[in-house]
């Protein structure tokens, strides 16, 4: 008997955030069935900010942690669901069967994305104007071959612990310019 027959109401639809864990759960249950594999156990929180949409991390063979973006959740719930739920969980089940020398986005996380009917990509294309998301502030640092700009993270990083950035391009360390020889 089901719920709809004892009350003659329907059932809650699901917050898009269960409806998020509970695909995550089945598309770790057709892993398992489709390669013979025990997924690893995974935990998922909803903290991720920015613009990124998901984030999958794996913290040894036997556990997971997936991360998802819960404002671009509920502003993209359907296309969130559809494909960034598959994008992460694919990340476990290539980790589980292949192991951690694999590519993030190589041929075996693309196998197990078209498996679960999703066409492989690598960057979500949601709109994120609405986001609110830090903007940091910039800093111009010099090189022998020209000017840089450094974000304030990189910035407190040389200041604070004495770290050296060098170009990319001449392999010079970068000078705060306020502080440059050049």
């Amino acid at each position: 008997m089901t719920r709809e027959s004892i009350t003659d109401e329907p059932e809650a639809p699901l917050s898009p955030l269960e409806h998020a864990t509970t695909r995550t759960g089945a598309l770790l249950r057709e892993a398992e069935a489709w390669l013979h594999l025990a997924m690893p156990q995974v935990e998922i929180r909803f903290d991720l900010r920015g613009t990124a949409a998901g984030q999958a991390r794996m913290r040894n063979t036997s556990f997971a942690l997936i991360r998802y973006n819960a404002a671009l959740l509920r502003l993209h719930p359907e296309e969130f669901v559809a494909e960034t739920v598959p994008h992460e969980v694919a990340h476990v089940v290539a980790f589980a069967k292949h192991g951690a020398r694999i590519r993030p986005h190589g041929a075996e996380w693309q196998a197990v994305m078209r498996h679960f009917g999703v066409e492989p990509s690598r960057c979500h294309r949601y709109d994120v104007s609405r986001l609110r998301t830090r903007s940091l502030q910039r800093f111009l640092y010099r090189c022998g071959c020209g000017t840089h700009e450094i974000s304030s993270i990189r910035h407190n990083r040389i200041c604070r612990q004495g770290i050296v950035y060098l170009c990319r391009r001449c392999r010079q360390p970068l000078h705060h310019e306020a502080e440059s020889r050049y």
